[in-house]
Parts: C-alpha cells; sequence; structure tokens
C-alpha cells in the first residue's frame, strides 16, 4: 500500500505528539508520587521530558521533589495540552492546504 506524503506528515504528528504525551505522562506520575530522582529509569525519564517540557518553563511555578505528600507538575500538565493542541493544529492546517 502507498501513502501519500500528506498520510506520512499526519502520521509522523501523531507518533510525536503520542511519544511526547507518553513520556510526560510517565513524568506527571512518577512526579505525583515522588519517584526517587536518583533511581536510574526516574533519573532518564526526568532528562528526557526536560527537553519537552523546556519551552514552557516559566508558565508555572512547579514544586520541588519533596520528602512527603503528592507532588503535581502542573508544567508537565500544561506542555501535555499544548503538544496536543499543537498537534492538532498541525494536522488541521496540513488537511486545509493540501486538497486530497
Amino acid at each position: 500500500m502507498k501513502y501519500s506524503k500528506q498520510q506520512m506528515v499526519e502520521w509522523q504528528v501523531h507518533f510525536f505528539v503520542g511519544v511526547a504525551e507518553l513520556l510526560l505522562l510517565l513524568r506527571v506520575v512518577l512526579r505525583f508520587f515522588n519517584g526517587n530522582p536518583d533511581a536510574t529509569f526516574v533519573h532518564w525519564v526526568y532528562t528526557n521530558t526536560q527537553v519537552l517540557i523546556e519551552p514552557v518553563r516559566n508558565v508555572f511555578v512547579s514544586a520541588g521533589v519533596i520528602e512527603r505528600g503528592w507532588v503535581v507538575d502542573y508544567v508537565a500538565l500544561f506542555t501535555m495540552a499544548v503538544y496536543a493542541a499543537a498537534g492538532y493544529l498541525l494536522i488541521g492546517l496540513l488537511n486545509r492546504w493540501v486538497k486530497k
């Protein structure tokens, strides 16, 4: 089956947004349950999602990891919404510009 260029671009946008959303969701869950940042996997998740969060870092002040209690990572949640909206808008613009 042959795919058009538009379908390939749509697939790439969906793939990127899906992977970014999955990693950010993992970060939110780990932060919420106070994942140990010294653990290898948790450290890997935090460092790799830092690149995704950086464009919107200063929108909300995120609390640091604390000893007890739950931490809600508002920055990561907002970043998830931004990437979802950007992917949706990009697909919409692509569909509008390119006639099928």
